[in-house]
């Protein structure tokens, strides 16, 4: 298959994809309405900017109530990710749906954490997440705690890529960059995780705490050698990448210590 854009593939097509999965659900949609409504805007923009058209015209062609079009969502949604991988190539058609949570839900709170948990399960709802850490805080930092100690890897990874101040093509989470308190019980959950997918978010975290927060990501290192696991180790060496290319003497150190 040749290689196509991924924002290419926030077409036509997609849009009649996404209208056969509610039609086979039992639903009443207008396809051709919504099909049409995509195509006449989509054709001079970008990925993010196309999967924002698709949200709209989800909501312009489905109930207007949130509660019922999420139970829809659910439905179609299908059987979960079992790979670390595959969030854009056989996932992609649900970011219309994550990008709807996050234009639409941020007042149902309960609703929408359910099925933003849900969606991670199969894609990723790093983005749909962030509104609501700005508009609830406390119990969305909370709930993003406990998906730390979830059994699924994807939710898991959630809990801590979705709370990064700076999460690459997304606004800065102003109040976390300022204080990131918020996050250390999170990364203390995860700091031993099997996963490399996890692994991964933590170190990222660690890594952007050096750009604000230098001396906090020194102790939390240095706190975390003593009884460093293999797993542990990996997420130390890897949110060292940055200070070791700056030669960083104590982040040598730390390699030397591992």
């Amino acid at each position: 298959m040749a290689y196509k854009k991924l924002k290419y593939w926030f077409d036509e097509e997609l849009a009649k994809l996404l209208a056969r999965k509610i039609i086979d659900m039992g639903y009443s949609f207008d396809q051709k309405s919504f099909v049409h409504t995509v195509g006449q805007q989509i054709a001079k923009l970008e990925l993010k900017a196309r999967i924002q058209v698709f949200a709209e015209a989800l909501h312009s062609h489905l109930s207007g109530n949130y509660a019922e079009d999420v139970a829809l969502f659910k439905n179609i949604l299908g059987p979960e990710n079992p790979n670390e991988t595959g969030m854009f190539k056989e996932y992609y058609w649900v970011l219309p749906l994550a990008k709807y949570v996050e234009l639409y839900g941020l007042s149902n709170w309960s609703i929408s954490m359910d099925i933003i948990e849900e969606i991670t399960k199969r894609s990723t709802a790093e983005y749909a997440i962030r509104p609501f850490i700005e508009r609830h805080p406390k119990t969305t930092l909370e709930q993003m705690r406990q998906w730390s100690l979830s059994p699924n890897f994807h939710v898991r990874r959630l809990a801590v890529e979705g709370c990064r101040p700076r999460l690459p093509w997304a606004p800065i989470i102003k109040s976390l960059q300022a204080n990131p308190s918020p996050i250390l019980p999170i990364l203390e959950n995860l700091k031993d995780d099997s996963s490399k997918y996890v692994q991964k978010s933590v170190a990222n975290q660690l890594n952007d705490f050096f750009k604000d927060h230098p001396p906090l990501a020194v102790e939390i290192i240095e706190d975390w050698i003593p009884t460093a696991s293999t797993d542990r180790k990996w997420i130390i060496k890897h949110a060292l990448r940055n200070q070791l290319k700056k030669d960083d003497a104590w982040a040598i150190s730390v390699i030397k210590r591992l």
